[in-house]
């Protein structure tokens, strides 16, 4: 009996723990956001110029001050110099946190989004507590590491209105963003205002990182006139990274930005460094030269002033994971009339095209399992088991009539895909074929809870 009030004693404490923590999570979260509104009113002057290193400043920075190649001129030059950081996620953490690290003068920080759980594995600057929380999360982290360094939040997205007055208060750009429009966008603004940009990106394994508009450099645009089609366009969410990709690459990103702002000069200004993680090695390739022609940078620019990058890309600038609209919408059918079609029992197959690890996450039990690219290449034995799959369910038809076929997915891309491509198959004619719109995060979202997210 003692055991047990012993044990209701410890729950309830328990309970009032988390009562607790939670109230001071929102007061944080509070304090935060009252924080960001009263910077927004103050408006960013020049860093002043510093005369001389203080006593403090020559100890904290010892390590990198004995070098040579630095020495107290390039951290004095280091202490007023500002730099702006696009996209405060996998690469802008790394980035942002060495540069504070370093002493750094003033470093900007605009990013919109919120920090998700599944961002914490490669955003370092937040911890469990701050998740659910904005830019100034980051901000805060940034000044417990180095109280001398301004740290300035911007929790909105860069758009064509703002960019050219934000990017022209900085001395250094870098563009962590994950999607194409703002990279079009971070360009031009940087090649308007005459600033350097440091860009980097991260996929899966990889990664890559350059400098553009510095000095003779090229800028974006040399490299890519033309946006690719949205569809071809794979982001983190769509593709998947991993962590450490995105901590080196940062990490590379903050020494670019870093040796440009003490003098030095960057190393891969007119060249291209990439990174493969699963073989572990590093390689660079020389760009083309600035072009003549270019819309930008060109001797005879046709880019003047800011415009709408999204029509520009044809996609959005975010870095979730895209809707695309590839098909009518007679050719798609919803997650809850789908739930209806199958709580009747009306006989159809139900065709999962994602990649084998996705489905190795979480899967419907009646599904069949046909990756995309193997409907891409026909491939013969997943053919034949599309093929069974159809012979099989017929058998709960009325002679005559047509077996419908479901296509899914993770989020109703991939699935529309695979729909045109089954169209396309005249030995198919006969049958109908449909997406299940938001596909399976759309399943869990509407329909089952308690299926997993990811």
């Amino acid at each position: 009996m003692a055991a047990r009030e012993e044990v209701l004693t410890l729950e309830a404490e328990v309970a009032q723990r988390e009562e607790e923590l939670s109230s001071l999570k929102q007061r944080l979260a509070a304090a935060l956001l009252a924080e960001q509104e009263s910077e927004r009113l103050v408006p960013v002057s020049p860093l002043p110029p510093k005369a001389a290193l203080s006593r403090d400043e020559i100890l904290r920075y010892s390590q990198q001050l004995v070098l040579p190649e630095l020495g107290v001129q390039a951290q004095l030059r280091l202490a007023t110099a500002s730099m702006l950081v696009v996209g405060c996620g996998g690469l802008g953490c790394p980035l942002a946190q060495y540069l504070s690290a370093a002493g750094v003068g003033r470093l900007g920080l605009v990013d919109y989004d919120v920090v998700e759980v599944s961002n914490l594995a490669r955003q370092v600057l937040h911890g469990e507590a701050l998740a659910d929380q904005a830019i100034f999360s980051a901000a805060a982290t940034l000044r417990h590491l180095n109280s001398a360094v301004e740290c300035v939040p911007y929790a909105q997205a860069l758009t064509s209105a703002t960019a050219l007055d934000l990017v022209g208060r900085y001395d250094v750009v870098a563009d962590c963003s994950d999607n194409v429009p703002t990279r079009y966008l971070v360009n031009d603004a940087c090649v308007l205002t005459g600033r350097p940009l440091v860009s980097a990106s991260a996929l899966r394994f990889e990664g890559r990182l350059t400098v553009y508009h510095y000095g003779s450099g090229p800028c974006y645009r040399c490299m890519f006139p033309q946006p690719p089609l949205a569809e071809t366009v794979t982001s983190c969410a769509d593709g998947g990274v991993l962590g450490m990709v995105t901590g080196v690459l940062g990490s590379l990103q903050a020494l670019e930005v870093l040796k440009i702002a003490t003098g030095l000069g960057p190393s891969y200004s007119g060249s291209l460094l990439l990174f493969d993680a699963l073989g572990g090695h590093f390689r660079c390739i020389r760009l083309r030269r600035r072009r003549p022609d270019c819309a930008a940078c060109g001797q005879r620019p046709t880019v003047t002033d800011l415009q709408d990058y999204e029509s520009f890309c044809g996609s959005s600038a975010t870095d979730k994971c895209r809707s695309l609209q590839l098909l009518s919408p007679e050719e798609r059918i919803s997650v809850v009339d789908y739930k209806r079609l199958l709580d009747s029992g009306s006989p159809h197959v139900l065709l999962d095209v994602r990649p084998p690890v996705e489905v190795d996450l979480c899967r419907l039990p009646h599904s069949l399992h046909i990756p995309l690219k193997h409907l891409e290449r026909r491939n013969a034995e997943s053919l034949k088991l599309l093929g069974e799959a159809i012979r099989e369910g017929k058998q709960g038809t009325q002679e005559g009539a047509s077996l419908p076929i479901y296509v899914i997915c993770k989020l109703g891309n991939d699935s529309q895909k695979a729909v045109k491509i089954l169209r396309s198959w005249t030995d198919l004619d006969s049958l109908t074929v449909r997406d299940v719109v938001g596909g399976l995060m759309a399943w869990a979202a509407k329909i089952d809870g308690t299926f997993p997210q990811y």
